[in-house]
């Protein structure tokens, strides 16, 4: 166990010998200050801020007693005892009112009372400025934090809120003081399990930390709720302090980090299939081709030899786009204004989608070059809008856009700060269901009936956008409708 602090007093009388006789009365138990005049005593209690109590005669030339502590209240929190030789009551109800002394005591005292009651001045001084201290600390605590903090009795209401817990709320701090929270907000469904949390807390008497989901406006938010129940003299949980943490961007970048690590996974797969099976395809190919230039007579043997060797240059593609998902395909890239290659595929994407979709462009008319492999992007264009008409049932619209974009460091885009041209496909859809969005660039998943996809087409989207420097995403508003967006790179000047 510490020692408690030693007390530091002050002593104030205009004759020495007093002030001998209680500087031997209080050293064993204080540090003690003295002064024979109240001007020297103020100038000590400008320069010893931990003085508790101040001791001081009444009747003194420079001034009196109680106009000297009237004067001490004004620079110094230390209990004050008056001193006096005289039966002055008029002095002491001066002393009451202008320098609300603690006490006082007549000429000659008792030194036993006398100490005992600079003893417990003392304690109160303490007690106080403990508890000032306290009050700064919570106040600079709940001021100061970044998360929701709040103070609830045993009936869930609020004894104190910061002003991140009452935003939230919607409501100034003050309103919310001794309101619950189901009272304050609609919660919908969350009230019920966060006041079975917090009877939880209160019933354990433990700390609590648990991850809840909450719904901020139309977006879920995830936030890291710790509850601590604070006992009461009798030891019983009388209050919870409650700390709310939003942890919805870490969430978000881990789940982003799980998909990046699921992906290269996935690509390293696809790739080492594709060489294997790439190399069985040449061989393929290759002994088809002979078989053909032997065959001379055989009609019927020829249309078989040239329909095996279509299908096996299909083969041939896929294990291309594969190879692209995994980044183990050369791209030619160069420099490629995206605008010009949608004027160019605009006759293409007619006759590809056909004449239920409305085809609308949003381009940008000073839009920065790109860094990329023209053709992929194309095939990638091509894909996408195929699937939007898939996803549309060959009715509705579909606008091609293209944008500048600068990215900065405090941008959640998993990119390398930089100049960037999104070329973006958005059609008027249903929208992806959570969960398939988090399986849309896996290769050869597909939502389309057997035989009508090969479940490469965002795959190879996904991979051109990684291996030119860029990023891939699909974006889902409430509502309906897709867009998918490839970020590339802007091209370097001469390139």
């Amino acid at each position: 166990m510490t020692e408690p602090m030693r007390g530091t007093i002050l002593i104030v009388d205009d004759e020495p010998e007093i002030l001998t006789a209680l500087r031997d009365l209080l050293e064993d138990e204080f540090d003690v200050w003295s002064a024979v005049s109240p001007i020297a005593a103020l100038d000590i209690l400008g320069d010893e801020p931990m003085i508790s109590v101040i001791v001081s005669d009444q009747r003194m030339p420079e001034m009196t007693g109680d106009v000297f502590l009237s004067k001490a209240r004004e620079i110094s929190d230390a209990q004050t005892i008056l001193l006096t030789g005289y039966a002055d009551l008029g002095a002491v109800v001066n002393a009451v009112n202008n320098g609300r002394i603690s006490a006082y005591m007549q000429k000659p005292w008792e030194p036993a009372l006398l100490l005992s009651m600079i003893g417990n001045a003392h304690e109160q001084c303490q007690l106080r400025r403990n508890l000032a201290e306290e009050r700064a600390l919570l106040r600079g605590l709940m001021d100061g934090s970044q998360d929701a903090l709040s103070f609830k009795d045993t009936e869930g209401r609020f004894v104190r809120v910061n002003h991140v817990k009452a935003e939230s709320l919607g409501r100034p701090p003050e309103a919310c003081l001794r309101q619950r929270e189901p009272d304050l907000a609609p919660m919908g469904g969350q009230a019920q399990p966060i006041t079975e949390a917090e009877a939880e807390a209160f019933a354990s008497g433990r700390a609590t930390e648990r991850l809840e989901e909450r719904m901020v406006g139309s977006s879920p938010r995830f936030v890291q709720v710790t509850r601590v129940p604070i006992a009461g003299p009798d030891g019983t949980p009388r209050y919870l302090a409650v700390l709310e943490h939003d942890v919805t961007d870490r969430r978000l970048m881990e789940n982003r980090l799980h998909q990046a690590e699921k992906m290269q996974a996935l690509g390293t797969m696809a790739g080492g299939v594709a060489h294997d099976f790439n190399n069985l395809l040449t061989a393929i190919l290759g002994s088809l081709e002979l078989a053909l230039r032997r065959n001379d007579s055989d009609a019927r043997l020829q249309r078989l030899l040239e329909n095996a060797t279509t299908a096996a240059e299909r083969g041939t593609t896929l294990t291309q786009r594969l190879l692209t998902f995994s980044r183990q395909r050369d791209l030619a890239l160069r420099s490629v204004d995206a605008n010009q290659v949608i004027h160019e595929m605009e006759d293409l994407l007619t006759r590809s989608i056909g004449m239920g979709i409305v085809v609308s462009e949003e381009l940008a008319e000073d839009l920065w070059a790109a860094h990329v492999d023209p053709d992929q992007l194309e095939l990638a264009l091509l894909n996408l809008c195929i699937n939007a008409r898939d996803a549309m049932e060959g009715e509705g619209s579909l606008t091609l856009i293209t944008q500048n974009l600068s990215v900065q460091e405090e941008d959640v885009l998993e990119l390398v700060p930089g100049d960037y041209v999104l070329v973006a496909v958005r059609d008027t859809g249903p929208g992806i269901p959570p969960e398939v969005m988090a399986r849309v660039f896996e290769p050869f998943f597909t939502t389309k009936p057997v035989g009508k996809g090969t479940g490469l087409g965002l795959s190879m989207v996904y991979g051109l956008a990684q291996q030119a420097g860029g990023l891939a995403r699909v974006l889902c508003p409430e509502g309906g409708g897709t867009t998918v967006e490839i970020i590339l790179p802007r091209a370097p000047d001469g390139a």
